[in-house]
């Protein structure tokens, strides 16, 4: 990547492509940061412009309801493991409204590119197999504001909870250190070009 380049999605994408893939013949992308900073925004930009050649997994569907714990070894021993193998893998997704994991599993194909997206999915176990570290952020106060906005004002004890779940996770892994590159997610709405953060 050109630093002296402005980044563009379609940049990214191409630069994706052009890394050596380190989950099989896959290249996982972990895009990480906290709720509300536009992480899933831009992994399905990421993803369109990847086109056929990216899979996306969204941590929101491996949570056990509003916790981290279990979430980063379901994924690992039925998405990762299969991939380094060049075999698909495959999920069960929580449903958020009975409080439980669906019991047909959702397949994830080798694919060239494997988006995952969420809080806690840059764990350093994951770091042997990861081609990129995506961090995205924003105001702590538009954050709250577009989780209400799509969560609804009834989720806000959940959601004020859950921010400090997610602050622990991210200074015990670094997460932010560690990311290959952070972004500035408050103009989530066109990514036309990338706010990279130092």
């Amino acid at each position: 990547m050109d630093p002296r380049r402005p980044l563009t999605v379609g940049g990214l994408a191409d630069e994706l492509l052009a890394a050596p893939p380190l989950l099989g013949g896959t290249r996982l992308v972990c895009v990480d940061g906290p709720a509300g900073s536009g992480k899933t925004t831009l992994a399905g930009r990421l993803a369109a412009a990847l086109g056929g050649t990216a899979e996306v997994v969204h941590m929101d569907d491996v949570y056990a309801g509003w916790t981290l714990t279990g979430a980063i070894a379901r994924l690992g021993a039925g998405v990762l493991r299969p991939l380094t193998a060049g075999r698909p893998g495959a999920y069960h997704r929580y449903d958020w409204t009975t409080g439980r994991f669906a019991p047909e599993p959702v397949p994830v194909r080798p694919a060239p590119v494997l988006l995952v997206e969420g809080c806690g999915s840059s764990p350093r176990r994951w770091d042997p197999w990861t081609t990129r570290r995506v961090w995205v952020e924003a105001p702590d106060a538009l954050r709250v504001a577009r989780g209400l906005a799509r969560d609804g004002a009834s989720m806000a004890v959940h959601w004020h909870r859950w921010l400090a779940t997610e602050a622990a996770e991210f200074a015990r892994e670094d997460t932010r250190g560690r990311a290959d590159l952070r972004i500035d997610g408050t103009a989530a709405v066109s990514w036309d070009g990338l706010g990279l953060l130092d």
